[in-house]
């Protein structure tokens, strides 16, 4: 017997006494007397308390006892496993058997004195017995084993602990009635805290114009990394007439093969539970187990991200999806995984529609087929709007375009008929007009009312419009079926060739520069040609006669040249005429517009021309007498003003002013009013101002044509 004092240290209850004597005074075997400071090695240069030196550190042991059991009779014994831990800092043990679950014993910690029994002879365990328990230590941690190796302890190479009977039959019924839990492991932690925030952004089109009312749809398709989901969402544009809705597929995995088809619920699922036990009698049990093989699981695979890539089209629950684009972060993020360069993006923009052809109901006859095609157009007609281009005007004609015809006919009281045909370039109408002659046997005036007319050979009753005379196909030598009756053009008013000129590119055969490259073709006659040309003019005055230049240009193209082209080259190398107004007649127009304006300031501008006249000769620049003119407002055009200053200055430009605006005055030098020139106006809504001249130019400079054609000199 020995007595003992306990205390606590940490909340934990340990020894605190001192140890006494055994029986007799003799130390108990195994154990020996502590003094006040312990006497296990110390620190190096140490030399204090044991509980300084030993502060923090445990020797741990690992150790096992025999538990019989009584009332068992599946086992006899179980092997229970400890933990020893010896504190040197003040000599306390700590037995702590670790936690094993479902074992059914209870499992506490439990203090004693070490009673120590040497072990036998080549013996692998050491017997401590801990209040009466025997345990049995067969190994140790290493800092246990270093800490013995220094206080001179022989240890014995590590034991075997001796298997529980009982963990070892519990361990094989687990093993046939419940596996694991979970069988799978699904550890998506790793990629969560690395992709999480991350997201993949595709632009898409999902093509639906097959289906009825179908139309192609721009979607957005973002792939979140941290858990290989996948969310949809459409773009609608302004006013589609669709309802707006936030997501076009929620988030959630994208199967490859969808719609998969329908299944029961539960059957999808990471699990698979079995009923395992059941019966028909009164008292039914029931037991479940996890199936570990997966007998029957339904195997689904889903999109990832090395599936998406620009140009795959991917299946959406039925819909292909086309994937035509994407961010930069997709770029890159594709770029650094997959070492992908090429992001050639695919056009999302649909394809043009087919034309449709659309067909019209033929023209009935009532009405102009403008307006029978409105009713076809719209269920309420509208009338058709003509379009009247603005021209520009020549003189008093106006924008019309007038040519001398004759009619062609095998009837021979008709060949000789005249026409005028007048085209209106506003509206493309036209109308033909027979001057009256006396005593032709023809009452003459209006032919044709001014209409639009057909090219002749049309279908009357289609779909289509019909194509009408243009003013393009007008030109002199032309044949020009008109309703039926077949017209040649002879020749042309002036207005009509200056506007065939000007737009030269509308009508081919006025432009020069086409007619001089029809005439170089024949470069290689170009010596017979001018030869020809040097004998027809005997007095070599380098011009020659309309007739005569017209006939041997006929000669010498083999007739490829037309009239119009033969009448343009006339009119660009012709002989200026003059073509000024008789003084006279420019005086009365002057008298008539400065009576009609009631200007009678002529003795106010004479003094202001004497003042002016510093050097008293009574003449004046002609820059002078027309800044005077324009100082005191004179009532007259520009035009007519110069061609009066023109016939009245000298040589050196200077101009009588007192001679000028005598004859000006029209109070004091009065001139014969003037008379309108008299015409035959027949009852018809276009008048030709006399007859055209059948000879439109007199004589050609021909030496020029042939510089510019063959670039060669007369001899």
């Amino acid at each position: 017997h020995k007595s003992q004092h306990w205390g606590f240290c940490n909340n934990v209850r340990m020894l605190v006494s001192e140890e006494k004597p055994g029986i007799g005074g003799e130390p108990l075997l195994g154990q020996q007397v502590k003094s006040k400071y312990s006497t296990y090695p110390k620190g190096e240069g140490n030399d204090g308390p044991s509980w300084v030196v030993f502060d923090r550190q445990v020797l741990c042991f690992d150790a096992y006892l025999e538990d019989e059991l009584l009332d068992k009779s599946q086992e006899i014994y179980r092997i229970r496993y400890y933990k020893i831990y010896f504190y040197p800092e003040d000599d306390t043990i700590e037995v702590n058997e670790p936690e094993v679950k479902n074992s059914g014993l209870p499992q506490v910690l439990s203090f004693g004195v070490i009673e120590l029994l040497l072990p036998a002879p080549n013996d692998d365990h050491i017997d401590i017995i801990f209040y009466g328990r025997t345990f049995k230590i067969y190994d140790c941690d290493k800092f246990t084993k270093n800490f013995l190796r220094k206080i001179g302890v022989k240890l014995n190479p590590p034991g075997q602990r001796p298997e529980d009977p009982y963990l070892k039959m519990r361990k094989e019924t687990l093993d046939h009635v419940e596996p694991l839990r979970p069988y799978e492991s699904f550890d998506t932690l790793k990629q969560f805290l690395e992709y999480d925030g991350k997201v993949l952004r595709f632009f898409c089109v999902w093509d639906d114009s097959a289906s009825l009312f179908g139309e192609r749809r721009e979607l957005v398709l973002h792939y979140f990394l941290s858990d290989d989901t996948i969310e949809i969402k459409e773009i609608l544009p302004e006013n589609s007439g669709r309802d707006t809705r936030s997501f076009f597929l929620r988030r959630s995995k994208l199967p490859k093969y969808g719609p998969p088809g329908v299944y029961q619920p539960g059957q999808i699922t990471n699990y698979s539970v079995l009923n395992v036990f059941g019966g028909l009698s009164n008292q039914q049990k029931y037991g479940f187990m996890m199936d570990k093989h997966k007998l029957g699981k339904i195997h689904q695979e889903f999109y990832k991200d090395s599936d998406l890539f620009l140009g795959a089209t991917i299946n959406v629950w039925g819909r292909k999806v086309l994937l035509c684009d994407c961010d930069e972060f997709t770029k890159s993020y594709y770029k650094t995984k997959y070492g992908i360069e090429n992001f050639t993006s695919v056009s999302c923009k649909p394809p043009p529609p087919p034309k449709i052809e659309r067909k019209f109901p033929p023209y009935s006859g009532f009405g102009s087929e403008e307006d029978s095609l409105r009713s076809c157009l719209s269920l309420k007609p509208m009338p058709y709007q003509k379009k009247f281009p603005k021209e520009d005007s020549y003189g008093n004609i106006g924008n019309v375009l007038r040519f001398f015809a004759r009619l062609i006919t095998v009837n021979c009281a008709d060949a000789d008929r005249m026409f005028v045909i007048s085209y209106f370039l506003n509206d493309g109408t036209l109308s033909v007009f027979e001057p009256i002659e006396r005593n032709s046997g023809h009452t003459g005036g209006l032919f044709l009312k001014r209409t639009r007319v057909k090219k002749f050979g049309q279908e009357v009753f289609k779909s289509e419009l019909s194509e009408y005379i243009k003013a393009e196909e007008l030109y002199v030598g032309a044949k020009v079926n008109v309703n039926g009756s077949l017209f040649v053009l002879l020749s042309a008013d002036e207005y009509t060739l200056n506007y065939m000129e000007r737009n030269a590119d509308k009508f081919p055969l006025s432009n020069i520069k086409l007619i001089l490259q029809k005439l170089k073709e024949e470069e290689s006659k170009s010596r017979e040609i001018k030869q020809i040309f040097a004998a027809a003019d005997c007095n070599h005055t380098k011009m020659m006669e309309f007739n005569a230049f017209r006939n041997l240009l006929l000669d010498i193209t083999f007739n490829k040249l037309t009239d119009q082209e033969i009448l343009t080259i006339a009119r660009h190398y012709r002989v200026p005429e003059d073509m000024r107004t008789d003084v006279n007649l420019l005086i009365a127009q002057a008298q008539q517009k400065l009576k009609k304006n009631m200007f009678e300031h002529f003795d106010r501008v004479i003094s202001s021309c004497v003042y002016e006249d510093r050097e008293k000769k009574n003449v004046l620049p002609n820059r002078d007498i027309k800044r005077l003119c324009k100082s005191y407002r004179f009532p007259l055009t520009g035009d007519l003003l110069e061609e009066l200053m023109s016939r009245f200055e000298d040589n050196e430009g200077q101009i009588n002013y007192k001679s000028f605006f005598h004859v000006l005055n029209w109070k004091t030098n009065p001139v014969l009013e003037l008379q309108s020139s008299s015409y035959l106006k027949e009852k018809c809504e276009d008048v030709w101002f006399g007859m055209p001249s059948p000879i439109p130019v007199k004589f050609v400079r021909y030496l020029d044509l042939l510089m510019d054609a063959y670039g060669v000199e007369q001899e």
